[in-house]
């Protein structure tokens, strides 16, 4: 049955026009056994998805998957926070030492990213509250929208005469950024702040106002020889890509000659997690993490009057600014699992549809009950040190989703469509549709 991402769909012979969804991951079913009193379900399995490929991503992974009754979302971290611990430690001899735990929120203000890489010491300052009324119209623009934001992002030694960031290094960076959606990368070098507006070098000081950049520089902490960026757009936009520039920076030469990298173990949990996000193109909100994740006690009312306020029992571990496992405490009433589904817009026929039998398993009484899944290969990539986790599974796609080996995937004879009752439409023609 289908969940959230888009999965392979494998059609049936049997049955003329249906399709099997291959699983991203057994989450209804997990729950199904903790309805039948299973108090611990334990998995390490094969899983698909349909998505677009990165380092950390691709077609089929491994997951190691755990659901348990009864445990608080606290309970649950400790629980696999000491797993992970002595699994490092056993395998590679690594302490992972303390796990910071961060909320959602505070990790997409200070990094942009809900996995943030804690060895990269840049952090956003937040400038929106004084640009509204610059000269500048990017700044003034973005912090005059509707969910805009203005960031600055300070580079200590970014601008130190023969050792810090060239003008070359900043039009690649402006190129880089542009990969996110953002249409170009401010900057301000402060060459010397005895000196004033004189003592800063850009072209948009002029027209910003002593009173921004006063704040700019004092929120930030700027020094002379610090270089500083901007970032100024949607949120989603200024997240993105300073948020990705921030990496880059920090993992590049300059970077790690000038101490803004610390080579070493990063763990993390990031918690309280919205339950729902607005998809601008469909202009409805969309779960977080996946439909069946609680909500925190009290804010089930707000599923109906302010989805947008409403935030989850779910939480990440991340490890090096990638995420290792994620999970939530589950939704175990079906009145608010309902909720859940009318702040979907999922009507109550869709609903029983797809998610009939679990509907009808919570209504005989369910446990609280919870989970994490972890990928298996992620863990093995950060353990080895590699680039991405094709290099440490057998039989790996390319970046295109490919097997060079079998060629998959690959033409099928007429003959195997028509057993299966399915007929090509002319590709030229769906394109251009």
């Amino acid at each position: 049955t289908p969940e959230g991402a888009r999965d392979y769909l494998v059609p049936s012979r049997v049955h003329d026009g249906q399709f099997f969804a291959l699983p991203q991951s057994p989450q209804l079913f997990k729950q199904l056994l903790m309805v039948a009193g299973y108090d611990r379900y334990y998995q390490i399995t094969k899983c698909f998805r349909d998505e677009d490929l990165r380092a950390d991503r691709q077609p089929e992974f491994t997951q190691i998957d755990i659901e348990t009754s009864f445990l608080t979302e606290e309970e649950i971290r400790d629980m696999f926070q000491s797993m992970i611990k002595r699994v490092f430690q056993k395998t590679i001899g690594v302490d992972l030492g303390e796990f910071p735990v961060m909320t959602y929120q505070d990790a997409m203000h200070i990094y942009g990213s809900d996995k943030p890489d804690l060895r990269v010491k840049l952090q956003f300052t937040e400038v929106t509250d004084v640009m509204g009324d610059v000269d500048f119209k990017v700044f003034s623009g973005a912090a005059n929208m509707k969910g805009g934001r203005v960031v600055a992002l300070r580079v200590p030694g970014g601008s130190v005469e023969g050792g810090g960031i060239s003008r070359g290094e900043i039009d690649a960076y402006t190129e880089f950024v542009k990969i996110y959606g953002a249409k170009g990368l401010a900057y301000i070098r402060v060459n010397d702040l005895s000196k004033g507006r004189e003592g800063l070098q850009s072209p948009i000081v002029k027209n910003i106002h002593d009173a921004a950049l006063t704040a700019v520089l004092e929120r930030s902490g700027a020094q002379n020889g610090d270089l500083i960026f901007f970032g100024a757009d949607k949120e989603k936009i200024v997240n993105d890509a300073i948020g990705a520039l921030r990496i880059k920076i920090g993992h590049s030469v300059f970077g790690k000659a000038n101490g803004l990298f610390e080579d070493r173990w990063a763990p993390m949990w990031v918690v309280d997690f919205p339950m729902f996000e607005f998809d601008e193109e469909s202009q409805r909100y969309t779960a977080v993490h996946h439909p069946f994740t609680a909500p925190k006690d009290g804010h089930e009312d707000w599923m109906v009057t302010a989805p947008e306020k409403c935030i989850s029992k779910g939480y990440d571990m991340v490890l090096n600014g990638w995420e290792m496992g994620g999970g939530s405490v589950r939704i175990h009433r079906a009145d608010v699992q309902q909720k859940v589904f009318d702040a979907l817009k999922i009507t109550p026929e869709e609903a029983q549809l797809k998610f009939g039998f679990l509907l009808d398993a919570l209504q005989y009484g369910a446990p609280p009950h919870g989970g994490l899944a972890f990928g298996l290969d992620r863990i093995v990539t950060l353990m080895t040190g590699a680039e991405s986790i094709r290099d440490v599974i057998a039989f790996p796609k390319t970046q295109r989703a490919q097997c060079l080996l079998t060629q998959a995937p690959s033409p099928v004879d007429e003959k195997q469509l028509r057993e299966l009752h399915i007929r090509l439409r002319n590709l030229d023609a769906a394109k251009a549709e």
